[in-house]
């Protein structure tokens, strides 16, 4: 296993570019499939793609508010106390990919949001603490749990068609949570991850002691304090930036806000965990010079959502403009039995991800698709529609789009941990291949 790892690593570090020439690699390659295999003039394919650029602008912003806030919270003195606390009592290197990936992949279980955020930052402070520790592999880890995402609390397929007025309703009903996040296939599924996956990172742990890269502690910024003998010189507007009670006071509102929210009716989706990661991070850092202290260090784990996201944006524009998404989706199902969609419905959604990864709008296409398959072959509705929530996330571990945090948080570069997460997706296609297989056979 550990020569299997360097080869990739190795690979990797040979070939692979930076996240936007593989995001500008693959538009080019999007826009190709669609001359090649839908005979759209390149004029409309390109006209797809610039039309495309935009869409996702208000999820581009709910993804950098989320991380954003997930990043503060985790780094107020309460959270990162705990964290200290928790890392503070690993000392050696197995123990420490093993933590990482836990709490990365419950983490991402209970909200995807954190769970990302968290895994890179515990992965972190591990290679601080632990000495001869592979940080490369701990980032690598810590990232790995997000693989549970979709299927999670907040995976967004199962969460779309468990709600009243989704867009598919008049044709699947609603799809309660019990038949999807909580069923037994799914719940045996996330816990055979929680538990092996930890164990098959340590497989990959450098047996060789020089080739263990361990983190640069200089390049971690301390937290930041406040000079509290220059108090007293200060002005006014200084003193309420460093005063407690303006954080308390807004946070008091926000409190009382989301109490109000949830009594009236309100669900949990990505505006009120960000609005509650981010109160919660104002309220835990009380005074604002400090949060903005957070804040400032936390925008560099956003910046390549900003850039980025568009990109693949433009290419969901492209894959449906063109139809493709349609006819990877047809072609998939066309050799497939009632038993067998689920399977190959994962399978098509895994190839389709690495074009263009968005959960919710992935399945805005290609959920009509799959649902009028599973309906014509007699397939369960729930497990087709998870198999498409599935082979997303599994291939979010060989997908740039989502590591582009963890990166940033970590100061690494892509080609520093994709060997390692090459390795985890064959590992992982095992298991979720495995389950998508198994729940299409007892359901159909």
């Amino acid at each position: 296993m550990n020569a299997v790892a360097n080869f990739f690593t190795r690979l990797v570090n040979r070939y692979l570019p930076d996240p936007l020439v593989i995001a500008i690699g693959l538009t080019v390659f999007t826009v190709l499939l669609a001359i090649a295999f839908q005979g759209t003039s390149p004029v409309d394919a390109v006209r797809y793609w610039g039309d495309g650029f935009w869409d996702l602008l208000e999820f581009t912003m709910q993804m950098t508010v989320v991380l954003l806030s997930g990043y503060i919270l985790a780094k107020t003195p309460l959270v990162d106390g705990l964290l200290d606390r928790l890392t503070g009592r690993i000392s050696s290197p197995r123990a420490a990919i093993v933590v990482a990936t836990l709490v990365g992949a419950v983490g991402s279980w209970i909200n995807w949001g954190f769970g990302l955020v968290m895994g890179g930052i515990v992965a972190q402070k591990l290679a601080m603490n632990v000495r001869g520790l592979h940080y490369p592999l701990a980032i690598a880890a810590g990232y790995s749990g997000f693989a549970l995402y979709g299927i999670g609390l907040s995976g967004s397929v199962p969460l779309l068609i468990a709600t009243p007025g989704h867009f598919l309703e008049d044709r699947i009903g609603i799809v309660p949570l019990g038949d999807t996040v909580f069923s037994p296939v799914l719940l045996l599924t996330s816990l055979a991850v929680v538990l092996l996956l930890p164990l098959f990172n340590t497989l990959l742990l450098p047996k060789d002691p020089a080739k263990v890269v361990e983190i640069d502690r200089s390049t971690v910024p301390a937290p930041p304090s406040i000079d509290r003998d220059a108090l007293s010189e200060r002005t006014l507007g200084q003193r309420m930036n460093d005063s407690p009670w303006v954080g308390i006071v807004i946070g008091a509102m926000a409190l009382l806000y989301a109490i109000l929210y949830f009594t009236d009716g309100g669900t949990l989706d990505l505006n009120a965990v960000n609005f509650i990661f981010l109160f919660l991070g104002i309220t835990l850092f009380a005074r604002p010079s400090r949060f903005l202290a957070a804040v400032a260090d936390g925008i560099r784990t956003i910046a390549g959502i900003v850039i980025q996201y568009p990109f693949y944006s433009g290419i969901m524009g492209v894959l449906v403009g063109s139809g493709l998404v349609v006819a990877f989706a047809n072609a998939f199902s066309e050799f497939s039995s009632g038993q067998t969609l689920p399977l190959w419905s994962f399978v098509s959604a895994g190839f389709i991800n690495i074009l263009a990864p968005s959960g919710g709008g992935q399945w805005a296409v290609q959920g009509p698709v799959m649902v009028e398959a599973a309906q014509s072959l007699g397939a369960d509705v729930a497990a087709t529609a998870l198999a498409v929530q599935i082979g997303d996330q599994w291939t979010n571990m060989i997908q740039p789009f989502w590591i582009l945090p963890v990166l940033a948080i970590s100061g690494l570069k892509l080609r520093d941990v994709m060997g390692y997460l090459v390795l985890v997706l064959v590992f992982l296609g095992l298991i979720f291949g495995t389950a998508v297989t198994v729940w299409g056979f007892i359901s159909a």
